[in-house]
């Protein structure tokens, strides 16, 4: 059986995450510091609001160095995505420096509202085992202002999968053991169970 942390950092979507999981035949260990984390098989960090709330409660619990030395799996969710990034545009705020880049601002235009809100196609689905089942024009559930550019692919980062709101953007990324997941896997339906499911399983 997988041990499966969930970290607890005040996001709202905690417990839908838990129950999707929970759906899935997994009951996740809900993790608050960072002894918590040992023993784990996989990390999964979610994450509503705002970026720098956001680390302020990480590094308060002892979680940023912990994170940063992990050597399993970790799948940052929505807003735990963008941490795992060096920086957001978001309040200038520093964040984990997983993955290389900066997260930015979506640009509102024309017919274009912000923050980002509703079912979306993925594109440019790659065939990484993340991805395992998982098709271009499959639609995930997204709520965000804020994202990672498509371009932001650097120094080993891969772009796994895009979406589009008034512009590209990363959807899905991987850069080694380090995943991200910009929409809501818990509110994607199918495709969602997939994406935690392939996680769950997947082979480094």
């Amino acid at each position: 059986m997988t041990d499966v942390a969930l970290i607890d950092a005040g996001g709202a979507n905690l417990g839908s995450v838990r129950y999707a999981l929970e759906r899935l035949g997994v009951t996740p260990r809900i993790v608050r510091d960072a002894d918590e984390l040992a023993g784990a098989d996989r990390v999964i960090l979610p994450g509503v609001g705002a970026a720098a709330p956001a680390m302020r409660a990480l590094r308060a619990q002892g979680l940023v160095e912990a994170l940063r030395d992990l050597k399993v799996p970790l799948l940052g969710v929505c807003l735990g995505m963008q941490l795992l990034y060096e920086s957001s545009e978001e309040g200038e705020t520093p964040c984990l420096g997983l993955l290389p880049g900066r997260v930015k601002a979506l640009r509102p235009a024309p017919g274009i509202r912000i923050p980002h809100m509703g079912w979306n196609a993925l594109s440019c689905v790659t065939g990484d085992g993340l991805l395992q089942g998982i098709r271009d024009g499959d639609r995930a559930y997204f709520v965000h202002g804020y994202a990672a550019p498509v371009d932001v692919g650097v120094s080993g980062t891969s772009v796994l999968a895009t979406a589009h709101h008034g512009e590209a953007f990363a959807a899905i990324v991987r850069h080694g053991l380090y995943f991200g997941a910009q929409f809501h896997p818990e509110r994607s339906s199918a495709l969602g169970s997939r994406l935690l499911e392939n996680f769950i399983r997947w082979v480094p």
